[in-house]
Formats: C-alpha cells, sequence, structure tokens
C-alpha cells in the first residue's frame, strides 16, 4: 500500500511542486492551503505523514500541531519553518513535531526526512528520548539544547540530533548513512563527511579524547557507537 503524505501548505507553486515530487516518490498526495481545515482532515483521512507548514490563514501550523498532540494524535509531522527561525523550530520540537526543515529546502532533503519518519514510526526504537547526561553534559532533546557546567553549550540543532539518533540507539553501532538520513536527510559523499564534523562538536563537548575516545566511539567502516550508561 502507498504511503499516505499530507501537505498542508498555502504557497500554492510550493504545494504544487511537493505533491508531485511525492507522487513521483510513490506517495499518495493530499494538499490542504488552510490551517484551520487540518485537524478535522488529519482526524477523518489518517495520513501516514503530515509535511505542515507553520506560517498558514485560518490557523498555524504551531497550532494544529498543538490541538493534535494535546488530544495524544502522533501521526508523524514534519514542520516546514522560516529560514533561521530558531523559535518557531524549537516551540514546534516541544509541541511534539517529529522534524522540521527550514525553508528553503532541497526537495531531495525533504523526501529523504520523510522516508527517515515513515521508516522510524514502522520500525519502533527508543527514539523518543528525551534527555540524556554524557560526560557531564545534558542533553536536551525537546529544547535542543546541551547544558554543562558553565551553561548552555555551542552546539547546533544537527550536532544535538546527531547525539538523539545515538542515544536511541546506545550501545549499538549506528551506520554513518543512518545518521545522514535521519538528521541530514542527504545521501552524498559530502554529507556523509558532515557527520564526522559533528561527531567531532560532540566529543569536544562532552570532554572526550578523539584518540582514546570514553564515550562516542568510532567503529572502522562502520559508523559512531555511544557507549552505554552503566559500561562507560
Amino acid at each position: 500500500m502507498r504511503p499516505r503524505v499530507l501537505i498542508v501548505e498555502d504557497e500554492p507553486a510550493l504545494a504544487r511542486g511537493l505533491a508531485d515530487n511525492f507522487r513521483d516518490d510513490g506517495y499518495d498526495v493530499q494538499v490542504l492551503t488552510r490551517g484551520d481545515r487540518a485537524v478535522a482532515t488529519i482526524r477523518e483521512t489518517r495520513p501516514d505523514l503530515v509535511v505542515l507548514d507553520i506560517l498558514l490563514p485560518g490557523r498555524s501550523g504551531l497550532d494544529v500541531l498543538r490541538d493534535l498532540r494535546g488530544a495524544g494524535d502522533r501521526v508523524p509531522i514534519l514542520m516546514l519553518t522560516a529560514k533561521g527561525d530558531v523559535v518557531d523550530r524549537v516551540i514546534g520540537l516541544e509541541l511534539g513535531a517529529d522534524d522540521y526543515l527550514p525553508k528553503p529546502f532541497a526537495i531531495r532533503e525533504l523526501l529523504a526526512r520523510a522516508r527517515a519518519l515513515l521508516r522510524r514510526v514502522q520500525t519502533p526504537r527508543a527514539t523518543d528520548v528525551g534527555e540524556i547526561v554524557v560526560g557531564g553534559v545534558r542533553f536536551d532533546f525537546a529544547a535542543m539544547i546541551a547544558t554543562g557546567r558553565d551553561g548552555a553549550l555551542d552546539l547546533t540543532p544537527h550536532d544535538i540530533l546527531v547525539c538523539k539518533v545515538l542515544a536511541a540507539r546506545r550501545g549499538e553501532v549506528v551506520p554513518r548513512a543512518d545518521i545522514v538520513e535521519e538528521v541530514c536527510g542527504l545521501e552524498s559523499d559530502a554529507t556523509l563527511r558532515k557527520v564526522d564534523n559533528h561527531i567531532m562538536a560532540l566529543r569536544r563537548a562532552v570532554g572526550d579524547d578523539p584518540r582514546r575516545p570514553r564515550w562516542i566511539h568510532t567503529v572502522r567502516g562502520e559508523g559512531y557507537r555511544l557507549a552505554p550508561a552503566d559500561k562507560p
């Protein structure tokens, strides 16, 4: 059965482009242009995935998200945010969005993130982990912040999302390609190399020696592994 996606987007050209690309990728697609119709449509049609813009006529995407999560609806939601609007992204994640993508974006990245979200639902993992402490650093995945002894650390959202992927599969080797698809959404050699940069940033934050890491281990040729909490 083809997965069903609901696109809630009021920009006509963008909505058409998204719909065409999702159909080409094997989805059944429905498009809405107003936020005040979204909750009722989701409850009636039960899509497998919702792509939800924040700025919508009638009702904002954040209000739609708040209504759905408040009623216990866990449909996967990928939020579309304005470029650089960190506040909306953080609020969306706090309200229960599964992922976000700032505009403008590459359609390939959007489709990759959509596939990752659906795979996550079909193969449940401990992806709902809310926070962990590694090397004295507290990672809060709802607020998307990392805090050390002296306060908030200078880590990017992608750095923290990489940590979340490792935390969800703590003790397992996580292939770099899995990290790319769940965090970055792109599948290219250049993006694979970006994972290494995120790992370097995380190691600096938790005080790991890259030559003899205590927490974030490199498994050569395979990926990365976050040491179990009881066996650091």
